[in-house]
């Protein structure tokens, strides 16, 4: 089994602060096999009939448990998985519990309560990059076109049955079950769109006209999407400058692997690299407690790639690129201009070790995607998200 440590310290920090854990991903992520690396767990699949008739008195269950740890994998299946995990945060507080499943806990009908307070959340991405090495692999080009879900990427050859057959299992068990989604193929189709676009400015209009949806509809479509987290949607950032992008977000499908096989793509090309690597670092981010991740753009197209408040004026800039030697300084010494309070960074995995560089009178420090994630861990140790 592959050790996952940041995940694992992910759970542990998540019930440091309340009795329940929610791992939440998309299907095929690893959420399963995470769950089993936790030691001293007494674990269930909610998918088996035998495990809902132990659950059926939630009381008797917990009671019985001589584990520290409950586990309860793909829990949206059961009758009514709120009731039995409010059981278990209020009756049971030192026990510690991880739910999993698809989908966040208030995505479903089936969750009738919020468990405000009782919970935290940890959205499992994509394999990182930092967790190559564990996965045995050596070239970040297999990363970018294969994609993070665990089967993909340790497939012996590219698979694009694996993607096809992906999408067939999500819509039937996260969309259509959880949503009552009808029209397969339009909802699809504009989820094959986003993928292929992914990275840029969304506009809901165009997407309507080429999935045969009405506007509301691809709304409420792309709310399912963040939702079952498919699709990541990023607000620019503004505090008022009346050039700068205000209201129309960034689109990012969930992987690489998937943004790659809605293009067509079955290999990587070096100028395929940038943007690809652009989503990886985003996925970085994402596996951090970080409450908001922006990105900035002017009406001069002068655009940074992520930015991170951190309150009172200080923002944090983040740009992204495959080499290091194809940076410009346009972009950030614009959004300096307006917002010089904060830290910047290029993230590259040319940078193996982290430097600083003075460029155009800006200081910025050269780093990989690991050193990244250590950066704001140490910077943001208690920004778990509570739900």
């Amino acid at each position: 089994m592959i050790e996952r440590p940041h995940w694992q310290d992910r759970l542990q920090q998540a019930w440091r602060k309340a009795p329940v854990a929610w791992l939440a991903g998309v299907r095929r992520v690893g959420k399963t096999v995470l769950a089993q690396s936790i030691g001293d767990a007494e674990f269930l699949n909610c998918d088996l009939p035998s495990s809902e008739e132990r659950l059926r008195d939630p009381e008797e269950f917990f009671r019985s448990v001589k584990k520290e740890v409950v586990v309860l994998d793909e829990v949206h299946q059961l009758p009514d998985p709120s009731r039995l995990l409010k059981i278990a945060a209020d009756a049971f507080p030192k026990l510690k519990v991880l739910a999993t499943g698809s989908s966040t806990l208030q995505a479903t009908k089936k969750f009738r309560d919020s468990l405000t307070g009782r919970k935290r959340e940890v959205v499992l991405t994509p394999v990182l990059a930092e967790e190559l090495p564990a996965f045995g692999i050596t070239d970040l080009r297999d990363r970018l076109l294969r994609g993070g879900l665990p089967p993909a990427l340790l497939a012996e050859t590219l698979e694009p049955e694996f993607y096809g057959e992906w999408f067939d299992s999500y819509f039937a068990r996260d969309v259509q079950e959880l949503f009552g989604v009808g029209k397969r193929a339009n909802f699809l189709n504009l989820l094959e769109l986003v993928l292929r676009q992914s990275g840029g400015l969304m506009e809901v209009t165009s997407m309507a006209k080429h999935c045969g949806a009405t506007r509301p509809t691809v709304m409420n479509w792309l709310d399912v999407f963040q939702i079952t987290q498919v699709a990541r949607l990023l607000r620019p950032y503004s505090e008022g400058g009346r050039r700068e992008l205000v209201a129309q977000p960034k689109v990012y499908g969930f992987d690489t692997g998937f943004v790659c096989y809605a293009r067509g793509w079955n290999e990587v090309r070096p100028e395929d690299c940038g943007q690809l690597w652009e989503h990886l670092v985003l996925d970085t981010l994402l596996s951090l407690p970080i409450s908001k991740i922006h990105f900035w753009r002017d009406k001069q197209q002068r655009e940074v790639d992520f930015v991170v408040p951190r309150g009172r004026g200080v923002v944090d800039a983040i740009e992204c690129k495959w080499s290091t030697h194809s940076f410009e300084t346009r972009g950030l010494k614009a959004f300096r201009d307006n917002y010089p309070k904060g830290r910047n960074y290029l993230v590259s995995p040319q940078a193996s070790k982290s430097f600083v560089r003075k460029l155009d009178g800006l200081s910025v420090k050269f780093i990989a995607s690991e050193s990244l994630r250590k950066e704001f861990s140490r910077s943001n140790p208690k920004a778990i998200t509570q739900l």
